[in-house]
């Protein structure tokens, strides 16, 4: 596994490095008004992912517009209809629920407004910047089989299957899971929720685990590591070492947990949020200056950490 691991640090290191090269190759922002609209900016993967775009516009001489709907759907709507009459000279949109979103982000494109996402693989968005989640899902969902043997039920989060990347991750589970049929997804699965979502993972799990005594809850699974952080917690205060938690972002409360000798997390795909924000921004900035042969989509790497490896990617992603 350390091999491995060290593999995949390299590979890391590789992109970043191919990222950073590319600086001199932008071209300017000067006299252009970027709207960058934010599904939220409460998590750690959206506020290092604003702030990157925010950040790199201005680096590019761009004047960046900022739009926060707070998690809420409404909002959103609300938002991106705005969008349409300020006519900015490009959109990036980050994250939400693509049915909810792509008439208007259909509309934002009728409107002759150039639309770029993150994390939103929709049918009008120029480039998509992501992680490649199939990638990240079946990593992660491996590392649970190979952590219970194979064999044991998990407890799943899945409240925001419309969201792409979180069904993208957990199809990627469950076709892992098909090889495996003595690992079972305990029923009914688990809602995730916004607001709040850590203190209602842990208080789901914590009266869960009254439910099932030790042996019969190998894992708990969730597609971003907000519910993993409530799910973690509640297993420490259980004393209920027997079970590892699963989860995709490298939030650093959850990478601190990962951290404690007795830790309940078993591993999670931290992604570079930053490294996403800014390149989503470079691809704007290339497609104004007439570069329109951009892929549909950009990846940006991810890794799967353990405690293994956690200080390689701290040091990597900037939070050490």
């Amino acid at each position: 596994m350390k091999r491995l691991s060290a593999l995949l640090l390299g590979a890391l290191l590789l992109a970043s490095a191919g990222a950073q090269a590319e600086d001199e190759e932008v071209p300017s922002l000067a006299g252009k008004r970027i709207a960058i609209s934010m599904t939220g900016t409460s998590h750690y993967f959206d506020v290092k992912a604003f702030q990157a775009q925010v950040d790199e516009v201005k680096r590019l001489g761009g004047t960046p517009i900022t739009l926060d709907a707070g998690r809420n759907d409404k909002n959103l709507v609300t938002q991106l209809q705005t969008l349409v009459t300020q006519k900015p000279d490009a959109v990036i949109q980050t994250l939400g629920t693509l049915s909810v979103i792509d008439p208007w982000l259909k509309r934002i494109r009728a409107a002759g407004i150039p639309l770029f996402t993150i994390d939103v693989p929709s049918q009008h968005s120029l480039n998509n910047t992501t992680s490649d989640n199939h990638a990240a899902g079946r990593q992660l969902a491996e590392r649970l089989v190979e952590d219970s043997g194979g064999k044991g039920n998990i407890l799943v989060f899945n409240g925001f299957y419309g969201v792409p990347v979180c069904r993208i991750r957990y199809d990627e589970l469950t076709r892992v899971l098909a090889d495996h049929p003595q690992l079972k997804i305990l029923q009914p699965e688990l809602r995730d929720v916004i607001p709040n979502t850590v203190q209602d993972a842990r208080a789901q799990i914590a009266a869960l685990l009254n439910k099932y005594p030790k042996g019969e809850i190998a894992a708990i699974w969730a597609a971003w590591d907000i519910p993993q952080l409530g799910a973690s917690q509640a297993l420490i205060d259980a004393g209920r070492s027997e079970i590892k938690t699963y989860g995709v972002d490298g939030t650093p409360e959850v990478l601190d947990l990962l951290r404690r000798e007795d830790s309940p997390v078993g591993a999670v795909v931290a992604q570079q949020p930053a490294l996403i924000g800014r390149t989503a921004v470079r691809n704007v900035a290339r497609y104004l200056a007439g570069e329109h042969d951009l892929p549909r989509e950009t990846h940006v790497a991810t890794l799967l950490t353990t405690a293994d490896n956690l200080n390689d990617v701290q040091i990597l992603r900037g939070d050490q």
